[in-house]
C-alpha cells in the first residue's frame, strides 16, 4: 500500500456496505485502475479485500480500510467518535498514498471533503466534491444544530466548495442552493443517484398494490402515512401497502401491520431482495419533507422508476421531487396534507389499470453504468 497514487477515492461507506452507490463506485475505480493507480479510503466491519478477492473484484485497487465498531444502532457517543477516528484515518491515508486528484462525497459530510481540501492545498492536488446531500443544512432538519456551530460548518463546508476542481450533486435546486450560500463559481455537474437494473416487462403481473422502500425516519412524513393509511383502511379501503426499510418509526409501522392485514412490514432487505420486491408493485411512495428537497433528492426514486412502479411523490407540488415526477411522466404528487392523502388512496383504486412507463433516456441515466461514465467524463480521472 505504500508509495503515491493517481487517484484516491473517499468514501466511508464503500463497497460492499453500500450496494448500490458503493458498487458504481467500485466500478469507477476499477476503470480508473485500468489506466492509473488508485487507492479506496473506507471505513468497514468486513475484511473488504478478502470479500474483493473472493468476488473477483478490484483488480489493481488499493484499500485503505480502517475498522468500523458502530452501525446505526449504535449509541450517538461511540458514532461520533468513530467519525473523528475516521478523519484521523483519511489524513493518514491521503499523506502516505499522496494521490495527485481526489474524489470525495459527502459520507461523512463536511468535515472530511474539508480535509481533502486542506490535502489539496498542501500537496497541490486536485479534488472533486459529490455533494449527494448538503450539509450542514440537511442534518439541522432532523437534530437542530446550535448555531454557532450550523454557521461554523457552514463555513467550513463553503471553503471546501470554493476550491474544489469541479462539485457534482443532484438537482437544480440542490446546485442552485449550492451556489447562493457558497458563491463558488468552480464546474457544477448534475447527476442521478444510480440503481440497479430491474428487468420488467410491461405486461408483467403485479399483485402488488402500493409499496414503501427506504428509511423510515423523520424525514419520510412516516406519521402522516401512518394516519392517512389507518384512516383509508377504516374508511373500507381495498389497496394493500408494503413497507421495506428500518428507521425511528419501524415499531410504528410493525403495530400498523398487526393491526391490519393490508399493511406488511419487511423490515431491512438488501438492495437486490428490495426490488424484487417493489417490482411486484403498481404504486411506490416517495414521501418527503419539502424544506430538504433543497439539500437532498431521494434516492429510492431511481429504484422506483427501475422497477416501473408509478410514483406517488408525497410533498409540495413546487419541490425539485414533485417537478422531477412530473417531467418524467412516472407518477402523481399528492400534497402532504391527511385528507388529500387519503382521497388520493382512494382515487388510485380507480386507477388500477393506469402504468406508468419511464423513458429509455431516463432509464438510461439511473443505470450504474451511465452513472460511471458520467463520472468519468466529470473528473478527468482516467484519461491516458
Amino acid at each position: 500500500m505504500s508509495g503515491k497514487v493517481d487517484l484516491a477515492i473517499v468514501n466511508r461507506g464503500f463497497w460492499p456496505q453500500s450496494q448500490v452507490l458503493g458498487e458504481a463506485l467500485l466500478c469507477f475505480a476499477e476503470q480508473a485502475a485500468e489506466t492509473q493507480s488508485v487507492c479506496v479510503i473506507m471505513q468497514s466491519q468486513e475484511c473488504v479485500r478478502e470479500i474483493m478477492q473472493d468476488a473477483g473484484r478490484g483488480k489493481n485497487v488499493q484499500v485503505r480500510a480502517c475498522k468500523a465498531y458502530t452501525d446505526s444502532s449504535s449509541g450517538l457517543a461511540k458514532r461520533s467518535f468513530e467519525a473523528v477516528y475516521f478523519m484521523f484515518w483519511v489524513i493518514v491515508s491521503l499523506t502516505s498514498a499522496r494521490p495527485a486528484k481526489v474524489y470525495v462525497a459527502t459520507d461523512p459530510p463536511v468535515l472530511v471533503p474539508f480535509i481533502v481540501f486542506l490535502y489539496c492545498k498542501l500537496f497541490r492536488a486536485k479534488y472533486f466534491y459529490h455533494l449527494q446531500d448538503i450539509h450542514p443544512e440537511a442534518a439541522n432538519i432532523v437534530v437542530p444544530l446550535n448555531r454557532f456551530i450550523f454557521c461554523a460548518l457552514r463555513w467550513v463546508d463553503n471553503v471546501t466548495m470554493r476550491n474544489a476542481h469541479a462539485l457534482i450533486t443532484l438537482s437544480q435546486d440542490m446546485r442552485q442552493f449550492i451556489i447562493q450560500r457558497s458563491g463558488t463559481d468552480v464546474p457544477m455537474h448534475l447527476l442521478d443517484n444510480p440503481s440497479f437494473s430491474v428487468e420488467v416487462g410491461e405486461g408483467s403481473e403485479r399483485p402488488g398494490d402500493i409499496v414503501f422502500c427506504g428509511n423510515v425516519g423523520r424525514l419520510q412524513r412516516i406519521p402522516l402515512l401512518i394516519k392517512a393509511i389507518t384512516a383509508y383502511l377504516q374508511r373500507g379501503g381495498k389497496l394493500k401497502f408494503t413497507f421495506i426499510g428500518a428507521g425511528l418509526y419501524a415499531p410504528q409501522i410493525m403495530a400498523l401491520a398487526d393491526a391490519y392485514e393490508d399493511v406488511t412490514y419487511l423490515g431491512y432487505l438488501p438492495a437486490s431482495r428490495a426490488a424484487d420486491v417493489i417490482k411486484t408493485h403498481r404504486w411506490a411512495l416517495l414521501p418527503i419533507d419539502d424544506e430538504v428537497t433543497r439539500y437532498a433528492f431521494p434516492s429510492k426514486s431511481s429504484s422506483y422508476v427501475m422497477s416501473g412502479c408509478g410514483i406517488v411523490a408525497v410533498c409540495g407540488e413546487q419541490t425539485s421531487v414533485s417537478r422531477w415526477v412530473r417531467d418524467h411522466q412516472v407518477g402523481i404528487t399528492c400534497e402532504p396534507v391527511h385528507d388529500a392523502l387519503v382521497a388520493c388512496f382512494h382515487s388510485m383504486e380507480a386507477r388500477e389499470d393506469k402504468r406508468y412507463y419511464a423513458k429509455d433516456e431516463l432509464l438510461q441515466r439511473l443505470d450504474i453504468e451511465y452513472f460511471v461514465d458520467k463520472l468519468v467524463e466529470f473528473s478527468d480521472f482516467v484519461k491516458k
